[in-house]
């Protein structure tokens, strides 16, 4: 019985830990800082972006800015999160002053670069994911490299874009998103065998997605594979049947 009650406290500590149900800030010790109650909320936030819920993050993460508006990490995640709800201007406001309380963190410059680049913002966007490759701490260039070839590909420039992908996978060579921007510019060159074997690399370290597959229809029918053409047309069909490339395809379909 003792045991039980020992386990059922524990569960009880963890909930409490999960949802922040037994944590509230007037019962918080009276000799924590405003910079170390900001940094508490500031992680509880990130927690539920992680976990996509978003309400609960907005409302921790606006706790936490009340205590210290001057966190660059809590505006990085504000800026995350309002983009996460569609509230553009508002997640370009937090980016635009994470990158200006810190200049030097590569992770923030690669935010806000890649949110500019989705925006259309291309040129700025561009500039400072290039800061962010430079900047002598940052040991992941690869989100940078690949942020700049997505870029330049909006940007009409797929030769620039090719070369960045390229580059991100030297840095990091099982990197999936860069694999699969890789298999989508090798087919449309209509170097299908390249293709093939992206994808082969990218299914080495990731799962399909309705992209990967739609370009593995199309790569294989550009070889001549009907029987791989029609394994991943009902992979397409059974995993993604609402995605748009399973509707493309269906179209196409009905058009032979």
């Amino acid at each position: 019985m003792q045991v039980k009650k020992k386990f059922n406290g524990l569960i009880l500590a963890m909930m409490c830990l999960f949802l922040n149900a037994c944590v509230a800030p007037e019962k918080m010790s009276r000799s924590m800082s405003d910079e170390e109650k900001a940094n508490l909320y500031l992680q509880m936030g990130v927690r539920y972006l992680e976990m996509n819920m978003l309400k609960i993050a907005q409302e921790k993460l606006n706790i936490a800015l009340s205590f210290n508006p001057e966190n660059a990490e809590l505006h990085n995640a504000l800026g995350v999160m309002h983009e996460r709800l569609q509230q553009n201007t508002a997640a370009g406001q937090h980016y635009k002053k994470a990158v200006k309380i810190n200049a030097d963190d590569f992770r923030i410059k690669n935010n806000y670069g890649r949110f500019l680049c989705e925006s259309g913002t291309y040129l700025e966007g561009v500039r400072l994911l290039k800061q962010a490759l430079a900047l002598p701490l940052n040991n992941r260039k690869w989100f940078a490299y690949t942020n700049i070839g997505r870029c330049e590909l909006k940007n009409a420039k797929p030769a620039l874009a090719e070369t960045n992908f390229r580059l991100a996978l030297q840095k990091n060579t099982r990197y999936a998103p860069a694999l699969a921007e890789m298999q989508r510019i090798s087919y449309n060159k209509g170097q299908f065998l390249s293709a093939r074997a992206f994808l082969e690399r990218y299914l080495g370290v990731a799962k399909h997605t309705s992209e990967t597959l739609w370009y593995a229809v199309q790569t294989e029918r550009g070889l001549g594979n009907k029987a791989l053409v029609e394994q991943y047309r009902e992979r397409l069909f059974g995993f993604f049947p609402a995605s748009s490339e399973a509707q493309q395809l269906k179209t196409a379909i009905k058009l032979y």
